[in-house]
């Protein structure tokens, strides 16, 4: 047993010397383990400490209307569906919930996924290919790349929510004479907290009649009416050509739709690979989103009290002296520049109570490391003047804000 655990550490060098490297230049993550569910607090190795690591904007995660529609769904259909969708048949409650999202999405027609990943995996490939452009904002999340990547349309990235640059990628893209054109980009983007222009993105779009997609996973459920996401906030229903969203961060729960015009969406139910090659989404699952929109669908006091907690304590993080960069949403990324500060900021973090985990390489850029800390509207205020409190006993300490 020594022999081979030595052959196999020898064949893996290569990965243990790298692991090391990133751990000495204070690049490699710490996952903790919860003890509870998701909430403003959380309980991690016996200790009650205060979330601001999650994406439950709404409070959504441990919503006893959830979990009551959840059980209810296990006893009607029980907990999977066996199989793809195209053979073993589609649920009722799938088709419920694709119907719910068109109708508050003010769409034609959405197709359900895994997860917002999985959507983008499966929109992109399927709706571009060989003969075709992508134009691609250079900041867009790793699952829009990696969907760029599964595509062999010719790619053009332009710079962050840079009209200009989108403007000469397009006019480049179309001297090719593609067959189609497709504009992506996030509608909020989840490291700095900015939304995207989409209307002036429509506007470029339009004059080369490319098709427009949006990924909204930071926008749904905290831009918009009611959380109609980014779309919806421009007033742009029905120019967008695509949303694609997550269920997995206001939604509370897990998941990924594509919400579009018809022909996109009977086009993804025949090709995408995601769709005919995975099964669905689980039962209860399916049936907590369900319950997630029609919340929505009925009442705005979630996404209000959301807003409110969120100018509250981003203009008392100010007033303390940290920077926030340029955000424009809940996203509170609170910029430390250097990883070894932001590793050392989360371990003080969670020593005084508060759970804020450094974000650094390769999800930001080098010498771009912060803690980036989410608002909900499941926090008190309470809740977050402790916050503020720790973050400025840490921040003094550590020479990031003055005393």
């Amino acid at each position: 047993m020594a022999e081979i655990t030595a052959r196999t550490t020898d064949k893996l060098r290569y990965l243990v010397d790298q692991l090391d490297e990133i751990r000495q230049k204070g690049l490699a993550t710490t996952i903790r383990t919860l003890e509870s569910p998701q909430g403003a607090w959380l309980r991690i190795e016996g200790r009650e400490v205060l979330n601001f690591c999650s994406n439950n904007y709404l409070g959504f995660a441990n919503d006893p209307e959830l979990i009551a529609a959840a059980k209810a769904a296990m006893d009607a259909y029980g907990v999977g569906p066996g199989a793809v969708r195209t053979i073993a048949g589609t649920m009722a409650p799938h088709i419920a919930l694709e119907e719910r999202l068109a109708a508050f999405k003010g769409v034609e027609a959405t197709i359900s996924f895994q997860s917002g990943f999985n959507a983008n995996l499966a929109t992109i490939p399927t709706l571009v290919g060989e003969g075709d452009a992508v134009v691609t904002d250079a900041l867009n999340h790793a699952s829009i790349i990696d969907g760029c990547r599964l595509t062999k349309a010719t790619r053009y990235i332009y710079q962050h929510c840079d009209m200009d640059s989108l403007d000469e990628k397009l006019a480049e893209a179309a001297r090719k004479a593609p067959r189609a054109i497709l504009v992506i980009t996030d509608g909020v983007f989840s490291m700095d907290g900015d939304i995207a222009p989409l209307d002036r993105i429509a506007a470029v779009a339009e004059r080369y009649g490319a098709i427009t997609m949006v990924d909204d996973a930071h926008g749904e459920g905290v831009l918009g009416h009611g959380g109609r996401g980014a779309v919806d906030h421009f007033g742009l229903s029905g120019v967008f050509d695509i949303e694609v969203g997550t269920m997995s961060k206001a939604f509370g729960v897990m998941g990924g739709y594509t919400a579009a015009k018809r022909p996109i969406v009977d086009w993804l139910r025949q090709r995408a690979r995601p769709f005919l090659f995975s099964s669905a989404l689980s039962v209860p699952d399916t049936a907590a989103c369900l319950a997630a929109v029609d919340i929505l669908a009925r009442s705005t006091d979630r996404v209000d009290r959301l807003w409110d907690n969120a100018r509250y304590f981003q203009g008392e993080m100010r007033r303390l002296g940290f920077d926030l960069g340029h955000t424009q949403t809940p996203i509170t990324p609170v910029m430390l520049g250097d990883e070894q500060l932001a590793q050392a900021t989360s371990r003080r973090l969670f020593a005084a109570g508060v759970f804020g985990t450094a974000i650094a390489f390769p999800t930001v850029p080098l010498g771009k490391a912060r803690i980036r800390v989410m608002i909900s509207a499941a926090h008190s205020r309470a809740d977050l003047d402790f916050g503020l409190e720790t973050f400025a006993s840490v921040g003094r300490e550590l020479g990031i804000i003055g005393a």
